[in-house]
């Protein structure tokens, strides 16, 4: 797997403080990044530290490889991780949600700079986000997923014009309850009001009390009451049947 992380795929956290070691500078984890894929010690890997930085637009990468993490921005600290998964660099480099803790004007900055180095470095990226704008902007194939499943794949383009099964064209359809198990519903009356989420993502009504508030019990709406014919108490008080 060593020969496999990094240098083939790499990866950008949606967190960077998850990826960041708060207690060590920045220049010396980027230095860890870098002398794990290249044979440099010393200046020279200290060289290859602070152009890693520059490549991912630090403003004046010497200072800022002394900084800590906990010092810098949250859009700087995306850069870092960014030059670290660089070090290598990847043939692939996996992206999952960079740009949500980024407010517009950084997110647009980060969206640049991830192009560039896609160009630069000719890596293949695997975008992930819930941002459809970002989806329009940034990629050239999409994969609509939902459950753990590709619903839907395709260019950018037949994907935002041409009507399909995907999920983002119909989200009033989808139901936000989590799952239940199967016969939990109707156990009692606060679970009667909460619907049930199906497979299909079509919302089902839940069954409605009874006038005396119980609730009907499972197929019970299919069932039809069998009609008993009258005894002969009922036919007594009709006045045909003569009692002895």
């Amino acid at each position: 797997m060593q020969q496999i992380r990094g240098r083939k795929v790499a990866m950008i956290l949606q967190d960077p403080m998850s990826s960041l070691n708060p207690v060590f500078s920045i220049g010396m984890q980027v230095r860890e990044a870098a002398g794990m894929y290249h044979a440099l010690r010393g200046k020279a890997l200290s060289e290859r530290a602070t152009a890693l930085l520059a490549a991912v637009r630090i403003p004046r990468p010497p200072r800022g490889s002394r900084a800590f993490p906990h010092q810098l921005s949250g859009g700087m600290r995306q850069r870092v991780v960014g030059a670290m998964a660089i070090a290598a660099p990847p043939r692939l480099l996996i992206a999952d949600e960079p740009t949500t803790s980024l407010d517009l004007t950084i997110q647009a900055q980060y969206l640049g700079l991830l192009k560039d180095l896609q160009q630069q470095h000719r890596l293949a990226m695997i975008f992930v986000t819930h941002n459809l704008g970002i989806v329009a902007k940034i990629c050239d194939r999409v994969a609509v997923m939902y459950a753990g499943r590709i619903v839907e794949i395709g260019p950018v383009r037949r994907i935002f014009t041409a009507a399909g099964p995907s999920l983002y064209a119909r989200p009033h359809r989808v139901d936000p309850a989590p799952r239940r198990p199967a016969g939990t519903a109707h156990r009692h009356r606060g679970a009667a009001a909460r619907p049930r989420r199906p497979a299909a993502g079509l919302l089902v009504r839940p069954a409605l009390p009874g006038r005396d508030g119980a609730l009907p019990r499972r197929g019970a709406a299919r069932a039809r009451p069998r009609r008993r014919p009258p005894g002969p108490l009922l036919a007594a008080r009709a006045g045909r049947v003569t009692p002895p």
